[in-house]
């Protein structure tokens, strides 16, 4: 049974959009869907977020990123996914444990398996049923985050702290991503996000039937 979702890619692989829709589709349907985001899914989760994800002069470390995203994901998992499932809802989460194998690991080089132990201790051993990996070459994804920002008029916005990371750190973000999908291919399906957004948005909704009916 599909009770937790997740949606995982880099920057400007387009998946809050593509989460959004799915909640719409699923609520056509009459599903019960809980829909939230790590980092910053509860009340404390959104003062971790902006620590996160604000520029600052002296920049984090990434012991300091990792237990920031490691205590989000905990207070996370107590207060609102476990419960949601409880409920019976289909929870969506945009980005889960595996952003924090892609960035952590296989971006900032911390030990991959060190890493899972951490994520188990925060999830207590609850991993999503479903995973879309929204794909995309990692300039497509930072050229949509850069017209995201002269749309929105903002000259500094909270990703930028993310977004400014070199090219090889996105490039190593993706391959990580790609890497952890074909390890656990019941689990993940990969979705080519460089295409229009309606055209994704069919993909996911089909399969996502096709899911819930079998």
């Amino acid at each position: 049974m599909i009770r937790f979702i997740t949606f995982e890619g880099g920057d400007g692989s387009g998946k809050s959009t593509q989460l959004k829709a799915l909640e719409n589709h699923l609520c056509f349907r009459g599903k019960p869907v809980l829909s939230t985001r790590e980092p910053g899914g509860t009340s404390r989760g959104r003062l971790i977020r902006q620590i996160l994800l604000e520029l600052t002069k002296n920049p984090i470390t990434a012991p300091t990123e990792l237990f920031l995203y490691l205590a989000d994901r905990a207070q996370h998992m107590q207060e609102i996914i476990a419960p949601g499932m409880a409920q019976g809802k289909i929870v969506l989460c945009d980005r889960h444990a595996d952003s924090t194998l892609a960035y952590q690991g296989y971006g900032r080089g911390i030990d991959i398996a060190l890493l899972r132990r951490l994520n188990e201790m925060a999830t207590g051993g609850v991993k999503p049923d479903l995973t879309f990996l929204l794909d995309c070459p990692v300039k497509i994804g930072l050229s949509r985050t850069a017209a995201r920002s002269v749309a929105s008029g903002a000259a500094l916005k909270a990703e930028d702290r993310f977004e400014r990371e070199a090219i090889d750190f996105h490039e190593r973000v993706r391959a990580g991503f790609l890497e952890l999908a074909r390890a656990e291919p019941d689990r993940f399906r990969i979705v080519d996000a460089s295409r229009p957004i309606p055209e994704i948005s069919r993909e996911i909704k089909a399969i996502i039937d096709r899911e819930l009916t079998e």
